[in-house]
């Protein structure tokens, strides 16, 4: 796309409304830097690519964020095993509903929430926004800009004082069994005082010893990370992850009834079944799990909650895997 390289057209070429996207005088700017370096100074990460949606320019924060080097992406279609958006309902935006494709088809902007995917196999969750780049015959690509969502970051500031090396998982760098008990005994608290409801999820990640098998105990490792930060990215603030013990995963939602309880288990479910962990040596590894859900009730303790998200789990198991099956 030459018409970026130009000082002065590459702005030009996006919506008016859009000017304010960046914050600095754009005109001023590019008039000493040029359109290229001057999207290079940018924190969110932005992409540009042509009408068959090859990535023609790649910025640092886009590497920054996702993990890919501008020299492996550019050149290569967005949807090629790249970030992949996922919704929030779990499909495949680049084969369903692509926010670039529909932009350079009708030059309209549009903003979105969606997961991509990291180099290291995790699913990041961004707000992207896809604006069409203009030339005197129409619309000749388009401009993604993306940034991670750091909705919990007040709440982790929160809790930093408890977040002690006692309370944290040294592999996934996510709450451990004790930071778990210390959790749920405070929603315990809450349920029986001020009768708040909270749900139990439990997760089991597939055929895990195969992989350990298969692939050895490092690529397990990496699988065990890419799992933790996939189902962290899919909470909300006030939502609590932990790891329970090997392959297992636990997360607690609170005020919540039992279909908003699913809603959550198989969103985890999905961004993990869609994600995957590349190897140094050219392997990739997909995995699924498989889950079970509860929602406190008045005769719980936190024994009874944890067996009957458990049989749940177990159920799921039986029932083929890859599933999550929720109950009061």
């Amino acid at each position: 796309m030459q018409s970026m390289h130009s000082s002065d057209s590459g702005v030009e070429g996006l919506e008016k409304g859009e000017r304010s996207v960046f914050s600095m005088q754009t005109d001023a700017v590019q008039a000493h830097i040029g359109l290229e370096s001057f999207l290079h100074l940018l924190h969110e990460g932005v992409y540009i690519v042509d009408k068959d949606r090859r990535i023609q320019f790649w910025n640092d924060a886009a590497e920054r964020i996702t993990g890919y080097a501008a020299s492996t992406v550019v050149g290569s279609r967005c949807s090629d095993n790249i970030l992949r958006h996922v919704s929030e309902d779990g499909r495949e935006l680049c084969i369903h509903g692509c926010p670039l494709q529909a932009t350079l088809t009708d030059g309209k902007t549009r903003d979105i929430i969606a997961y991509f995917h990291h180099r290291d196999g995790q699913r990041i969750p961004a707000h992207v926004r896809a604006i069409a780049v203009q030339n005197d015959k129409g619309v000749s690509g388009a401009l993604e800009i993306f940034d991670e969502i750091y909705e919990k970051t007040s709440f982790i500031e929160e809790l930093e004082t408890l977040r002690q090396e006692v309370l944290t998982d040294p592999l996934t760098k996510i709450g451990n069994r004790r930071f778990f008990e210390l959790n749920v005994g405070a929603r315990f608290a809450a349920y029986n005082t001020e009768q708040i409801p909270f749900g139990l999820l439990m997760f089991d990640i597939d055929h895990f010893k195969k992989v350990n098998d298969t692939y050895g105990h490092i690529a397990g490792d990496c699988v065990l990370k890419m799992v933790a930060s996939t189902i962290s990215g899919a909470l909300k603030s006030l939502d609590t992850i932990a790891r329970f013990g090997g392959e297992e995963f636990v997360v607690l939602v609170p005020n919540c009834n039992a279909e908003y309880l699913s809603i959550v288990g198989e969103r985890i479910r999905i961004l993990i079944e869609t994600s995957w962990v590349d190897l140094q040596d050219g392997s990739r590894i997909r995995i699924t799990i498989s889950g079970g859900g509860a929602m406190v009730q008045p005769s719980d303790q936190v024994s009874t909650l944890i067996a009957n998200a458990d049989r749940r789990l177990y159920q799921s198991k039986e029932s083929g895997r890859n599933r999550v099956i929720c109950g009061v």
